[in-house]
Formats: structure tokens, sequence, C-alpha cells
């Protein structure tokens, strides 16, 4: 009984790459089933009988599926190559057996959480998601007003906060995907240039202590409640924030004063 699959889907599977990132592959040419090179993204094939191969790489399924976070440092490219001989994120993953692949990007110049998974399914689950949560430290060359966060905050959704005090250039930035390159235009168009930016949170996923160029493996619980944000939790989970800080505050209004008399 054969078992068909959209090529797209079983590449992703594989480990080789996003599903997006597989259907660019397939376009290009660079995808063969059975000797046969294909091109059309509807087309399927069976992963347990076609001799499937991606660049000229027979495809196997990984061994085991691997979930890693790695402090990226700046001036390093947020794939796993690159022809210009810039350093890579590859660099960095020698003691990884497995081939992963990076979820989403970071700037040359940004520092900060990278995902790298061979699980094709999760990656398209989040680069289709452009709603989860991403948290960012920001360094800009000159001090924002309070009415220009309130600006910002408006016009593209961004909660932002200074961090290390009143004089401080260094702010604490929470957006979406789609909005990032948003808050570093506008910050630019009002005169404030970004000088560093570090991603310290993705969704549920903490950078934490984690030294730039090292990395660690997810529990679990952070894969399963990562899967649970990429498929809607993402805003329930900015959600839930308010709705407890809500919480908060009814709570100390209705708490009575201590010596007034009822």
């Amino acid at each position: 009984m054969l078992m068909e699959e959209r090529l797209q889907k079983i590449i992703a599977r594989a480990g080789v790459a996003s599903r997006r990132r597989a259907e660019e592959l397939i376009a290009s040419g660079l995808v063969t089933v059975n000797g046969r090179t294909v091109t059309e993204l509807g087309s399927k094939a069976d992963a347990s009988r076609d001799h499937i191969k991606v660049s000229g790489k027979l495809l196997r399924a990984p061994r085991d599926l691997v979930y890693l976070i790695l402090n990226k440092p700046p001036e390093v490219v947020s794939t796993m190559s690159d022809p210009e001989g810039r350093r890579s994120l590859r660099d960095f993953l020698h003691s990884v057996p497995e081939r992963v692949f990076p979820v989403g990007r970071l700037e040359y110049h940004a520092s900060g959480l990278i995902l790298l998974t061979n699980d094709g399914e999760l990656a398209n689950l989040i680069l289709q998601s452009h709603h989860l949560p991403q948290t960012y430290h920001i360094k800009i060359k000159s001090l924002l007003t309070f009415e220009e966060m309130e600006e910002l905050s408006r016009a593209i959704g961004v909660r932002i906060a200074r961090r290390g005090g009143q004089n401080a250039p260094w702010y604490e930035a929470t957006v979406s995907e789609a909005r990032r390159d948003a808050l570093r235009n506008r910050l630019f168009q009002s005169g404030h240039a970004v000088e560093k930016m570090k991603r310290v949170r993705l969704a549920n996923l903490e950078l934490g202590s984690l030294a730039p160029g090292q990395h660690r493996a997810l529990s679990a619980g952070e894969v399963a409640a990562l899967r649970r944000a990429a498929r809607g939790g993402g805003k329930s989970l900015d959600a839930r924030r308010q709705a407890s800080l809500s919480t908060r505050r009814k709570r100390r209004r209705g708490r009575p004063t201590q010596g007034r008399s009822s």
C-alpha cells in the first residue's frame, strides 16, 4: 500500500529544512525522486519506497529529533554556511551529531537566542506563526522620551521599557517577528539609530545565562509549550500575563486599608 505525501512535508520531517525552505529547494530543481528532477510543489512521494535526494544527498530520516537554542554572537550569519566565508552557526555546533537548521533569523550584527532543530513540522508551525512574542534588549544612541515610547506602542504594538536606570541607553522591547524590522525602522526614522540588538526570549524560551557561542538542549516541557504557542497559544500567553496583572491590581484595590473601620 502506497503512503504518498507531499515532497516538502517529507523533506521537512527528515530534518533537512523547514517546509518553506523545502519548497524553495523543490522549485530550484534540487530535489530528485527515483532519479527524476521534481519541481512541482504538489508532487508526492512515498518516503518508505522512493529514492529521494536533496542537493544530491539521499534523504534519510533523522535518528532523533533535536531541539537546541544557541546564543548567537554578533557578526555571525544565521545560516549553517556562508559563501562569503563569514562565521556561521555551524562553527558553534561541532558537538551536535545530528543535522539541524535554524528556525527564523537574526541579523548579522545582532546577537542572542536562535532556535535550531531537525523537526521540520515544528519549524513550519513557528515560521507560519507571526504572533509569537520575542523580547530584545536594544541599545540606541540617544534616549527615548516617555512620549516616544508611547508612540512606538501605539504605532507598531511594541512593549518597550528602559533598562538599567533613567539615563541608560538600553531598552527591553517585546514584539512579534513581523514587527521587529518595523521597530528598527521606526527608531531610525525618529533619529534613534540602533547600536546593538540581542534577542533574549522567544515565546516561552529564555536565553538566560547561556554564554555567547554556547548552546543547550530544550527540555520536553519547553518543546511542548513552544508547540502550543506556535499553534495559537502565543496570543493567549500575552493575554494571560495581562489578565494576571489585572487580577493582582483588583486584589490590591479590594484589600481593606489597615486601621480603617468598616
